[in-house]
């Protein structure tokens, strides 16, 4: 499944690069996010709750940040599963940052996202038909929380 999406917000690249960079600011940005916490640098585990159908998940993943061009690029893979092991997922998350002006940022963001097991059988389905609606609620969602900070 790929969720796709760019979006303006109204700060400096840098200002935006240090918040997609923080996972205590961008993690509250994911719809379900619980908690995230730094491993070592550039290294995460992150719990989130999610919603697939009528059945609801405690997810656990771990992200790391496999390349990185300050302040333009960065690459993320992780994986994780639910605590029921009803699945795995693999993720991979490439961001990019462009500025249009001085004060505005576009950010591109592709995320590509792999179920395995159980959860595959049906989430993977209901997953794919609220996708759209997922990375437009995220783009608001970082939007808002970027410039609100500025």
């Amino acid at each position: 499944m790929l969720i796709e999406e760019k979006f303006q917000v109204g700060a400096p690249i840098a200002k935006a690069w240090a918040f997609i960079l923080d996972p205590g600011k961008v993690g509250p940005c994911m719809p379900g996010f619980v908690s995230a916490t730094e491993v070592e640098p550039d290294v995460w585990d992150a719990v989130m709750k999610v919603k697939v159908g009528i059945i609801s998940l405690k997810m656990h993943a771990r992200t790391k940040i496999v390349e990185k061009d300050p302040p333009k690029h960065m690459k993320a893979a992780g994986e994780g599963h639910d605590t029921l092991k009803a699945g795995t997922f693999h993720q991979e998350t490439v961001m990019d940052l462009v500025p249009i002006s001085e004060n505005v940022t576009e950010i591109r963001y592709s995320m590509s996202i792999r179920i395995v097991g159980k959860l595959a059988t049906f989430g993977e389905k209901i997953m794919r038909a609220t996708a759209g609606k997922m990375g437009t609620e995220v783009a608001a969602n970082i939007r808002k929380a970027i410039e609100a900070s500025v």
